[in-house]
């Protein structure tokens, strides 16, 4: 399927009217039973937290958020994808060997449309959270 045909068969026309005026998504915050083997991991990752605050905050830019780690009582985040979006397909899969070499899982990056084409380079990791690492891909209409 191209993206023209994409488009026709998933997108609703015309598009509804949005109830809000969202500028951007401000971050992702996921809580940690294993919050230290977390931020360990995540650090290895990503390098040094951009914000710390006590014991049990840790934060890294991402983007125009945030991705915040907290301490969690019961279990990791389940049920939940989270979504890194990067300049380019080389990018995206360096960032996924990165998470494989930390000890996440992946799958073999592929050309996808989420609402537009991309390459996408998914990991979980070591803890059960699904991390969908994509890049625009060029597409013409």
């Amino acid at each position: 399927m191209d993206f023209n045909a994409y488009r026709k068969a998933y997108f609703v026309y015309p598009a509804p009217e949005p109830r809000y005026q969202f500028q951007s998504s401000f971050g992702a915050t996921l809580y940690f039973e294993d919050y230290q083997a977390a931020i360990a991991f995540y650090v290895q990752v990503l390098g040094p937290p951009g914000y710390v605050e006590g014991a049990g905050t840790r934060g890294w830019p991402i983007g125009n958020g945030w991705l915040t780690l907290l301490q969690g009582r019961q279990g990791n985040p389940q049920n939940v994808e989270i979504t890194f979006e990067l300049s380019s397909a080389h990018e995206a899969e360096a960032l996924q060997k990165e998470f494989i070499a930390a000890g996440a899982r992946g799958q073999q990056p592929s050309d996808q449309f989420m609402y537009r084409p991309v390459r996408c380079c998914p990991v979980v990791d070591p803890f059960g959270l699904a991390i969908m690492i994509i890049a625009p891909q060029p597409f013409s209409i």
